[in-house]
């Protein structure tokens, strides 16, 4: 984990500043984890196969394909990429490929995030609203 320093003063007017903001509690390793599913995840040809691998469970990549208006190398270099940090994984029957959605590794960034800066709460407090964390089973 990193920690940060802050020197505290006094503004013009004698007014004291903003207190220092606290440290950022997450692991390094999370941070980094995050930051590359994050990249994953800002393509939206990727994030649509997530989505549907969530809604629809095990998809082939022919299936895929057709929802993306996609050729069959540039789905599977999109596959290759999520299945190389675990976020989909798939089965082999004959020589089709059936993928699914893989919740393991995103599940336990959450935790850690939601641990971390959820304040105890597994619940993050936006504007508005809040982000909540509930694992299930």
């Amino acid at each position: 984990m990193t920690t940060q320093t802050a020197t505290f003063a006094k503004a013009r007017g004698g007014k004291a500043l903003p207190k220092a903001p606290t440290p950022i509690k997450i692991s390094e390793d999370c941070l980094r984890d995050l930051k590359e599913v994050f990249k994953l995840l800002s393509d939206g040809n990727r994030l649509k196969i997530l989505i549907a691998l969530a809604q629809d469970g095990e998809m082939h990549v022919t299936a895929l394909c057709d929802m993306l208006g996609q050729s069959q190398p540039a789905v599977s270099h999109h596959l290759t990429l999520l299945r190389a940090r675990r976020l989909v994984g798939y089965r082999r029957d004959g020589k089709h490929n059936y993928y699914r959605l893989e919740c393991g590794p995103l599940t336990k960034l959450l935790e850690e995030v939601f641990a971390n800066c959820g304040n105890g709460h597994r619940q993050i407090q936006l504007d508005q609203f809040a982000l909540a964390f509930k694992k299930t089973k």
